[in-house]
């Protein structure tokens, strides 16, 4: 039996999980604890959290799985962290208080600032950092807090404050007043790494520093201000936990990988390999494929993102497509059409029907995001005759989650120059054996969905584990790794081109509707 275990905390935009995991990178009985918070609108298009609420809601979901598990917590050799990305959080640095609620990465209320950056700075924006300016990424959401806090850029200025990500946020409080972090005592260490600083918009994704030119033109955001950014796995650590979290633990542990929730999910299906790929299906869909030490800047709509680091000054990168409607979608078949009563169903009624009847389904409820990102999308249901019925409907959805991956996967291979060979698939949604044998088939790869579900997890638990010493290096992880099932493709290539043609077909019609009849949308 295992002696030596990693805890992994991974705080999403939902809840915030704890897992313990063994030597063999596998969940430790009963060692796992899960907590929801609380979603706040304040207005249309605003989203926040309350800090306090998921350091809270950390704190009983460690001590629950450490209690839970029966291990004793001097054999925790480390902790890693990862985290719902570009959310953000402003604290006072005497008190440790948030001076405002967290701003989600779902937020909008920074549209109008985004799009000015978007005119006078997006080339500029997108060659320093790899992203498209958005209020979706941090930098703007800094810029309206130190507008709208009073006396917040001076706090800033002055030390008296600091601002940075949900990461930065809970390394600070697990290593409030350690024995290893700056004085004064209730200080706690302010790092981020290089994966979350990678989606700031204020980050030089080449020289792996804060930008000063992108500062500057972010309102003059106090570098002094920001986390340090540090290597994603630091065998050094970032500090260990303080009197608080270490009573809470049982030990004193020190903190030793962060990385965003996104590249974690990848590091968890041990993509350590130049074009390894993988797609979590969740509400949405992240496609993310290891490119390497190669930085690869998209001109059709990708992200290009620090993947995870290892050594200061160092780090692998990856580009990514995010794509809205996944769960979501089956969501609207439940709560919307009201053609099902619980998502087990859609397996069954999908594999009921030998193919969808000539319909498809282009899931545009909120506009496309990648490779189009196309806002005046809108969804679209298309083929239907006398003949079709619910599980025709229900295919066409479940069809069109493997097409939307298709889509993405087709530029990744266009601007990477890479050879996919598999899809690593994770998710709520991934259980569906349906869409996984279809997507196999649509893309005409293997398709590998793991044995281990929470990946994401599992990856801060592998940087975690190796920085601490539980393992030697990657190679070890991915001996680790080992699939629950394997999807192979089994699809006719000319079968396969001829579906994807009238998904494209369908594509055009959804793209740009909104724009054509904007009254229809007033």
């Amino acid at each position: 039996m295992s002696d030596r275990y990693v805890l992994a905390i991974d705080q999403g935009t939902t809840g915030t999980r704890a897992i313990i995991f063994n030597e063999d990178g596998l969940p430790v009985a009963n060692g796992i604890s899960y907590r929801e918070h609380r979603q706040i609108y304040p207005r249309p298009g605003w989203v926040e959290h309350d800090p306090l609420e998921i350091w809270n809601n950390t704190k009983k979901v460690v001590h629950e799985a450490i209690k839970n598990s029966g291990i004793n917590p001097k054999k925790i050799v480390s902790i890693g962290i990862t985290n719902q990305r570009e959310t953000v959080v402003v604290w006072d640095t005497r008190t440790g208080q948030p001076l405002y609620n967290a701003i989600v990465w779902q937020d909008r209320r920074t549209a109008d600032i985004s799009e000015e950056l978007k005119r006078n700075y997006g080339e500029l924006i997108h060659r320093k950092t790899g992203l498209i300016p958005d209020p979706y990424f941090s930098a703007t959401k800094i810029m309206w807090l130190m507008n709208n806090i009073e006396g917040l850029r001076t706090r800033l200025e002055r030390g008296e404050a600091v601002v940075g990500t949900i990461d930065s946020w809970l390394v600070w409080q697990l290593t409030h007043g350690a024995r290893d972090v700056p004085t004064p005592e209730k200080r706690g260490t302010h790092v981020t790494d290089y994966s979350n600083a990678s989606r700031t918009m204020l980050f030089n994704i080449e020289k792996l520093e804060w930008d000063n030119e992108l500062l500057e033109i972010m309102d003059k955001i106090p570098e002094a201000a920001l986390p340090l950014p540090m290597p994603s796995s630091h065998k050094e650590c970032y500090g260990h936990t303080g009197p608080e979290a270490s009573k809470l633990i049982g030990a004193e542990i020190p903190v030793c990988s962060i990385i965003g929730d996104q590249q974690a999910a990848l590091i968890g299906q041990a993509g350590f390999n130049k074009s390894d790929m993988k797609a979590t299906y969740g509400t949405g869909t992240f496609i993310l494929v290891n490119t390497g030490k190669d930085i690869v800047y998209s001109r059709r709509g990708l992200l290009t993102t620090v993947y995870y680091s290892m050594r200061p000054m160092d780090a692998y990168y990856a580009i990514e497509g995010s794509i809205f409607a996944t769960g979501a979608a089956i969501q609207w078949l439940r709560d919307g059409l009201k053609i099902i009563e619980v998502p087990g169903e859609v397996d069954a009624l999908a594999e009921a029907a030998k193919d969808t009847g000539g319909v498809y389904f282009v899931p545009a409820f909120t506009g496309l995001g990648a490779p189009y990102w196309d806002p005046y999308a809108r969804g679209l249901i298309i083929g239907l005759t006398r003949a079709t019925e619910r599980r025709h409907i229900v295919r066409a959805v479940m069809e069109s989650i493997a097409y939307m991956t298709r889509d993405v996967v087709e530029v990744i291979r266009e601007e990477s120059g890479l050879e996919i060979t598999a899809l690593k698939t994770d998710g709520g949604v991934s259980k569906s054996d349906f869409l996984m044998q279809f997507l196999a088939d649509i893309l005409g790869i293997e398709v590998l969905r793991p044995l281990v579900k929470e990946t994401t997890s599992l990856g801060a638990a592998f940087l975690a584990g190796i920085a601490g010493g539980l393992w030697k290096n990657v190679e070890d992880v991915k001996r680790l790794w080992r699939p629950e099932k394997v999807f192979k493709p089994s699809m006719e290539p000319e079968k396969r081109d001829k579906l994807y043609s009238g998904w494209r077909a369908a594509l055009r019609r959804a793209l740009g509707w909104a724009r054509e009849v904007p009254w229809a949308y007033s």
